[in-house]
C-alpha cells in the first residue's frame, strides 16, 4: 500500500489537489478551476489518488464530491516517525553544535 501512495504523492498536481481537500470536500469542477489542465487531465490525477485510497468521492445531485481520506496518511505517518524522530535527534545536536560556537566566537571578541 506504501509504495502505491508513494507514487501518488510524487506528482505535485496530486498533492495540491490533497492540500484543497484537506481544507474541505471540493467537486471536480471546483478542482479543475485551480489548474491549468484539462478537465480530462485532473480527472486522471483524481483516478490515481482514489486508487491509492488518498480520496474518496461521492455523487451529490449533479456533482462529483471530493474528499481527503486522511487515515492513509496517518499510514505514512506512522511510517515515517521512525525517520522523523533520527533528523530530530540530528538537528537538535546541530543546534546545540551552533549555539556553542557562536558561544565561542562571541568569547573571542
Amino acid at each position: 500500500m506504501l509504495d502505491t501512495t508513494f507514487a501518488a504523492l510524487s506528482d505535485p498536481t496530486r498533492r495540491t489537489i490533497l492540500d484543497l481537500l484537506a481544507e474541505r470536500e471540493h467537486s471536480v469542477g471546483e478542482l479543475v478551476d485551480h489548474f491549468p489542465i484539462t478537465q480530462s487531465a485532473v480527472s486522471r490525477h483524481l483516478n490515481v489518488l482514489e486508487q491509492a485510497d488518498l480520496i474518496q468521492r461521492r455523487r451529490d445531485g449533479q456533482r462529483r464530491l471530493c474528499a481527503l481520506r486522511a487515515e492513509t496518511l496517518a499510514e505514512v505517518d506512522r511510517w515515517m516517525e521512525r525517520y522523523r524522530r533520527m533528523w530530530v535527534g540530528k538537528l537538535q545536536r546541530l543546534d546545540k553544535a551552533i549555539q556553542r560556537r557562536a558561544v565561542q566566537r562571541r568569547k573571542k571578541r
